[in-house]
């Protein structure tokens, strides 16, 4: 066993050790709970509060950030690359609540997701075709379906002469390039000072000489800003919690609206039909599988206030069938020289 690990989780260790257990979670220090193949189960161990308060603030003390009454959350990344998240109360109703999660296959490239057969290999070899040429693509699906890793998998597809800046809540990203920027939000101070928000690192980014720029999840206002940065000709990508290409399109056009009033629909929504090439949706099955479930071109037109998209494959249940739609930005690919008949056949 892993002695650092060891001392920091003490009865969770086997756990964090376990390349089967996806997830760890405490509902109370007799009820934790596990993830294996995107299914939970029960767990026979049984914690005292104090073994548990003692597991989180070993675990904290690595990511410099603090939980206490004037802030009962914290997000953390664990030195394993895994997520910390707990919530303390009054908060909860009585008892500690703390998720791990672990990033097993986070390492892992689009070919060998499909190896794995989260898509085809014709997928894949758009998917990295679509990098290389420079396609801003999102990532939308669940939670638990993949979004991280199949981002991280994308941005392995980068060309290496690129510059990456990565903006995330918590560091969960681990890009294999040779010239890489990562950031993270930091939380306020006891005195409510010196937060700093995913749209300011956004912004911060756009100064950094960078070839690309990857958000790892927008969720608020900081929407509007990277619409805005990927609109001035600047490659990206992101992740968005959304159940279908359809509703991360709506909800990409409905988040800038908490920027301000000032924001409409009216101008948001060319935005949008301009921005974002490419939506790749994954998704977590019964069975536990995760795949791509489906993959939409936007086509660069709108009406009535609504980017228009066009489906390019969609899981079946048992098959991937090719829909109607083309790749856009055809010219970029012939850029790069990627032989578009030998793999999209229409």
């Amino acid at each position: 066993m892993n002695l650092d690990l060891d001392i920091t989780f003490g009865p969770l260790a086997p756990f964090m050790t376990d390349p089967t257990v996806e997830e760890i979670w405490i509902n109370s220090p007799e009820r934790i709970f596990i993830a294996r193949n995107g299914k939970s189960e029960l767990t026979n161990l049984l914690l005292t509060f104090d073994e548990v308060r003692n597991i989180v603030e070993r675990a904290l003390m690595w990511s410099g950030r603090r939980l206490d009454l004037s802030h009962p959350f914290v997000d953390a990344r664990l030195p394993d690359g895994s997520r910390l998240h707990v919530a303390i109360p009054e908060i909860t109703a009585t008892h500690w609540a703390v998720n791990i999660r672990k990033h097993l296959l986070s390492h892992l490239s689009i070919d060998e997701l499909a190896q794995r057969d989260v898509m085809t290999p014709q997928i894949s070899t758009t998917l990295k075709y679509c990098v290389q040429a420079g396609l801003n693509i999102l990532v939308s699906g669940g939670t638990q379906s993949g979004k991280t890793t199949m981002l991280n998998a994308l941005t392995g597809a980068i060309p290496l002469t690129e510059r990456l800046v990565t903006i995330e809540e918590v560091f969960e990203l681990n890009p294999q390039l040779p010239d890489v920027i990562q950031m993270q939000t930091r939380s306020a101070n006891l005195q409510g000072e010196g937060e700093i928000a995913l749209r300011r690192l956004i912004k911060e980014a756009l100064r950094m000489r960078p070839s690309r720029i990857v958000v790892g999840e927008v969720r608020e206002a900081e929407a509007l800003d990277l619409l805005i940065a990927l609109n001035s000709g600047l490659p990206g990508m992101g992740t968005l919690h959304a159940n279908s290409p359809r509703d991360a399109i709506t909800k990409l056009q409905t988040l800038p609206l908490l920027a301000g009033e000032n924001i409409s629909h009216k101008f948001i929504a060319p935005t949008v039909a301009s921005a974002i090439d490419l939506i790749v949706h994954v998704g977590l099955e019964s069975s536990g599988k995760r795949r791509i479930h489906e993959i939409c071109a936007v086509t660069g037109r709108y009406e009535n206030d609504r980017a228009e998209i066009e489906s390019l494959w969609k899981w079946d249940g048992i098959a991937y069938i090719q829909g109607l739609g083309s790749l856009p930005h055809p010219e970029k690919f012939v850029q790069i020289g990627a032989p578009i008949a030998s793999w999209w056949n229409k």
